[in-house]
């Protein structure tokens, strides 16, 4: 009998390793079936399902390394970051899944909710909190919908040499934006932002980049905490939230 790795549990979901075999429990089951649509869909490689069987869904591991992990330096190769980016521009041509995303207001609404909770409980500054809600503020203008990972964080993408092998947690996935897919992979790691683009092989808006990074780190922070994450630690989105001053 293998030795069973928990990879992830909180009190939403669990994912457990099994030898090669993926285990992912989860309470909401519309987030499984969006995860087993999507990777149906997607035209870059994605997991191969074993059985579901809800609440409990099993997948194959799929090959290599994940490019990397944020707060630590990634030592994937610039050609392997690029080889994100074309992947993510692949999806992105893709015809749009028929659900669709959070809507503008949605996403501002949340926003503001979660700004206000950082300052309230002395999470963070005041002056830190005002200053990434003004250049989020970039992101939140008219997008034409694309097919979007919604969750594109440098451990869902493995690579093996120069090549992405699969990308894995699809449940996210829906209509949205671009953008956000690519400040998702580059959150943490602007330094292969550069390299991202170029794989991308597209004109893009590195300040609307730039404002989902921190978009992204103002809504996740309260999440992270009280999931057991620590949203402080060295390069993570409190750093990210930092940069930004």
């Amino acid at each position: 009998m293998e030795e069973i790795e928990v990879v992830v549990a909180h009190q939403e979901r669990a994912t457990l390793r099994v030898g090669d075999v993926f285990l992912k429990i989860d309470t909401d089951q519309t987030r499984t079936e969006v995860e087993v649509e999507a990777m149906a869909m997607a035209p870059i490689p994605t997991p191969e399902v074993l059985w579901h069987k809800p609440p409990v869904l099993a997948l194959a591991a799929v090959p290599g390394t994940a490019l990397g992990r944020l707060g630590e330096p990634s030592t994937a190769s610039p050609a392997a970051w690029a080889a994100a980016g074309a992947a993510a521009r692949m999806l992105h041509d893709a015809p749009l899944p028929p659900w669709p995303g959070r809507s503008l207001d949605e996403i501002a609404s949340h926003l503001d909710g979660e700004c206000e909770w950082l300052v309230t409980n002395g999470v963070l500054p005041t002056d830190l909190v005002t200053r990434n809600r003004r250049v989020a503020e970039a992101a939140l203008r008219p997008w034409t919908p694309v097919f979007t990972h919604g969750d594109l964080q440098i451990t869902h993408v493995f690579v093996e040499g120069d090549e992405i092998t699969g990308v894995i947690d699809w449940s996210e996935a829906s209509q949205g934006d671009a953008l956000f897919d690519l400040a998702i992979l580059t959150l943490g790691h602007e330094e292969h932002l550069d390299d991202v683009v170029a794989g991308y092989g597209a004109d893009v808006d590195l300040d609307v980049i730039r404002a989902w990074w921190s978009l992204r780190s103002l809504l996740a922070a309260r999440w992270l905490i009280e999931h057991g994450f620590d949203p402080s630690s060295p390069g993570c989105e409190f750093d990210v939230l930092r940069s930004r001053m």
